[in-house]
């Protein structure tokens, strides 16, 4: 079974201080996605970050899958890329929130949109 759970607009930047990631949803809620040793994590921030640069926009997509032959059980988040192209990208626990601000996102060449 995959479940669309929300889909949506997204950006990627990054910030003046300090070269982090920032991946916004829907132009409201925002991300920290720094490169840790144990790999690539999602953090809740609710700062205004000073943007430098825009990395890549466009629509995103976040799906929960279950018994699915092809595909990881988890819930992925996919980042469209160019029109017909979109970045996968499996998230463990589900994306940050109040009470669990950090998660691993991890890249993956699964991808559910076409």
């Amino acid at each position: 079974m995959i479940k669309l759970l929300k889909q949506g607009t997204y950006k990627l930047a990054e910030t003046k201080k300090g070269q982090i990631k920032l991946l916004v949803l829907d132009d409201k809620i925002t991300y920290a996605w720094p490169n840790i040793d144990i790999g690539e994590i999602l953090v809740t921030t609710q700062k205004d970050h000073p943007l430098d640069s825009v990395l890549s926009q466009g629509n995103y997509r976040l799906y929960k899958v279950i018994d699915e032959p092809n595909l990881v059980d988890l819930v992925h988040l996919e980042l469209q890329t160019s029109p017909n192209t979109w970045q996968g990208y499996l998230l463990p626990t589900g994306l940050p929130t109040k009470s669990d601000i950090r998660n691993r996102i991890i890249p993956t060449k699964e991808v559910i949109s076409e």
